[in-house]
């Protein structure tokens, strides 16, 4: 295994006792997450294969993968995962490593394109893809549509209204382009980490606050999973204590208000 291998090699969790059973609130019960966001960043693959190992699902599309999917061909064939890369853009789907299929189609479009298989997949991830996605409701509703009974999908995202992604909301993009740039110039420049227009629609960490459109959307079994806490101030002694305890606080208290991201998970009825 190369060192690029070893180093993403997910994290363990513990899943739920019995294989294809139970719920996704107790699934989480069971992993018994900790509040702040490194352990969603920690985490994520390693809760994508929990998932995948609780409630036997196998055919996955990573929605707005592009050319940074979740696992390389190598890893897709040891976790026994028939992983398909989804994108709207041509251009990020011809940055995908070579080994994995792809699949050209907008999430919140209306699923006529060719590369569309309506119940064609057991689970349907994203991360960090939501937020720029202008129509999150059509786009759940399609998941329901592309998801196999008993399929799960699970969204990534930054949340309002936790202060940087407000700000980032309510900036120019041109500001916001230029704050990210200065805080993340490794990631930003170059081209290896491009920055996309955020609209943060029903980008949110609390249950209460989703289901309703979830329920529209037409799933039952539904977990959102909050995270507080980022690492926007990492280089900002002070300001970086400040924040940190300021969200703290919040997880303390379950503030779903000022959650910075969440896990949003549904389970399509068999």
């Amino acid at each position: 295994m190369s060192m690029a291998l070893a180093d993403r090699r997910p994290r363990p969790v513990r899943a739920a006792a019995e294989p294809g059973r139970g719920s996704l609130e107790s699934f989480f019960a069971g992993l018994a997450p900790d509040w702040h966001s490194r352990w969603a960043w920690d985490h994520y693959e390693a809760t994508i294969l929990a998932l995948a190992h609780q409630f036997g699902l196998r055919r996955v599309c990573e929605v707005g993968g592009g050319r940074d999917p979740l696992f390389s061909p190598e890893e897709a064939r040891r976790y026994g995962l028939d992983l398909v890369v989804n994108d709207i853009d041509a251009g990020e789907l011809a940055l995908t490593p070579k080994g994995l299929r792809t699949a050209r189609f907008d999430i919140a479009g209306d699923l006529s394109e060719p590369d569309i298989a309506r119940g064609g997949y057991d689970m349907m991830v994203s991360r960090m893809v939501f937020e720029h996605v202008q129509d999150v409701e059509r786009a759940w509703t399609n998941i329901h549509a592309l998801l196999a009974p008993g399929g799960v999908g699970l969204a990534f995202v930054p949340t309002l209204w936790a202060p940087v992604f407000a700000l980032n909301h309510v900036l120019p993009e041109k500001a916001s382009r230029a704050i990210v740039h200065a805080l993340f110039p490794a990631r930003r420049e170059g081209g290896d980490d491009p920055k996309f227009p955020a609209f943060y629609d029903w980008c949110r960490g609390s249950r209460t606050r989703l289901a309703p459109m979830l329920k529209r959307a037409g799933f039952s079994d539904i977990h959102v999973q909050p995270f507080w806490g980022h690492g926007y101030f990492d280089r900002m002694p002070g300001l970086r204590q400040v924040d940190d305890a300021f969200n703290r606080l919040a997880a303390r208290i379950g503030f779903e208000a000022l959650t910075t991201y969440a896990y949003v998970v549904v389970r399509k009825e068999r």
